[in-house]
């Protein structure tokens, strides 16, 4: 397995637990405001991923 598919598959598991923390704190301001920070960094940090390199061919 490449490091690239590792590396992806485990911000995945990060988006699901950020959706699950934003699941368990409904009713709790700061919770909530945490966990969509948490999933709000988590997708930032997968932009490169999805980015193409100049160069990469």
């Amino acid at each position: 397995m490449k490091n690239k598919t590792i590396n992806l598959a485990g911000w995945i598991l990060f988006i699901i637990s950020a959706i699950g923390f934003i699941i368990s704190s409904i009713g709790s301001f700061w919770a909530m405001f945490g966990s969509l920070f948490f999933l709000i960094a988590c997708i930032v940090f997968l932009i490169p991923f999805f980015k193409k390199e100049e160069n990469e061919k």
